[in-house]
């Protein structure tokens, strides 16, 4: 039996972004929350709270995006050309957010911190926003022409759909980061930050039905692998338990766990996305025979092959380094003249 080596390529690329989103989701969810605060001390907590993570967080990004690049040429062609402006507006808010941390407390002016407070949270906002309307682009679909070229326009891919997988997005960074942010924090912030969660939980959940239901009602083929094959159906009622789990783990202070199920909740969502977009990597509408698959738009059998030997040592050593710098870095901030 021949392995799908397309197949396999789309799992890892699934897996990649999935971490990045699970890690580097609660520093975006930090960053939201991070105006909610007023006091310098209370703000310099947050951001010290991700301090040591937030660019190794961000290493899965570039490993997804140097994966997508690897595997599927033609996609990373077509969808960084195609959300060219989109993309640009993004890597400046990550680089904003960026720079701001490493920026804010090298002056004690007010001023000074404000304008970097402004930057990172801005940042934090417009890039969780921005991924998951990309997202929600994918899930709807993107008009694609005969050549494999984007056919459509920037305020194209800003339809009722795809903002509402954006602020779906927001709502689930901001709830992962405040648990996160309990998790890291003791005193007057760690309960404000127990407030927020709570918040930010049925901000999500609201949101997150109100998804589901359009998804059903305007996107029928993104749960046609379900009606399908109904034993999947498993993974959706795991998201759903996972998600339901949060604000009882949360309610009984066991942030850990219900940190946990935030991650679970994440893993099981793109699961479903990954499942019902198969083999597609870019559905074209309104004429789905110029949709970019697995099969039509992948590298050479031996390219993936090779690749596919450089990610299975290279992941490994990226998991190793992120369990290490976790356990290094793990317990309450406690705030230093080393610290930012």
């Amino acid at each position: 039996m021949n392995l799908d080596l397309n197949t396999v390529w789309f799992i890892l690329v699934g897996v990649l972004f999935t971490g990045y989103a699970m890690l580097d989701g609660f520093d975006l969810g930090i960053g939201a929350l991070h105006l909610f605060t007023k006091d310098d001390t209370e703000r310099r907590t947050l951001i010290n709270a991700i301090g040591p993570v937030w660019d190794g967080n961000e290493v899965w990004l570039v490993t997804g995006g140097g994966a997508l690049f690897a595997a599927f040429p033609n996609v990373y062609a077509t969808v960084f050309s195609g959300f060219y402006l989109a993309f640009v507006l993004l890597l400046v808010s990550l680089i904003f957010r960026a720079v701001a941390i490493e920026f804010r407390s090298k002056q004690p002016m007010r001023w000074w911190r404000q304008m970097w407070d402004i930057g990172f949270s801005a940042g934090s906002l417009v890039s969780g926003l921005l991924m998951g309307v990309a997202l929600g682009n994918i899930a709807w679909g993107v008009p694609i022409g005969a050549d494999g070229e984007f056919a459509g326009t920037f305020l194209g891919l800003l339809t009722p759909y795809p903002l509402l997988v954006g602020v779906t997005t927001v709502a689930l960074f901001m709830m992962h980061g405040a648990i996160y942010g309990v998790m890291k924090t003791e005193g007057a912030l760690h309960d404000k930050l127990r407030i927020w969660a709570m918040r930010c939980i049925i901000f999500f959940v609201i949101c997150a039905v109100t998804l589901t239901m359009a998804t059903l009602l305007y996107v029928p083929r993104m749960a046609a692998r379900l009606h399908d094959h109904p034993w999947l159906f498993s993974i959706a009622l795991a998201n759903m338990l996972a998600i339901a789990n949060i604000p009882r783990e949360f309610h009984h202070r066991r942030d850990w766990l219900a940190f946990l199920s935030s991650c679970a909740a994440m893993i099981t969502l793109m699961m479903l996305f990954g499942l019902n977009l198969y083999p597609n990597l870019v559905y074209s509408l309104p004429d789905p025979a110029n949709s970019l698959t697995i099969y039509n738009a992948s590298s050479s059998p031996k390219t993936l092959g090779i690749m596919l030997v450089i990610a299975g040592i290279g992941v490994p050593v990226v998991i190793a380094y992120t369990v290490c710098i976790y356990w290094i870095f793990r317990g309450k901030v406690k705030l230093d003249r080393m610290s930012y």
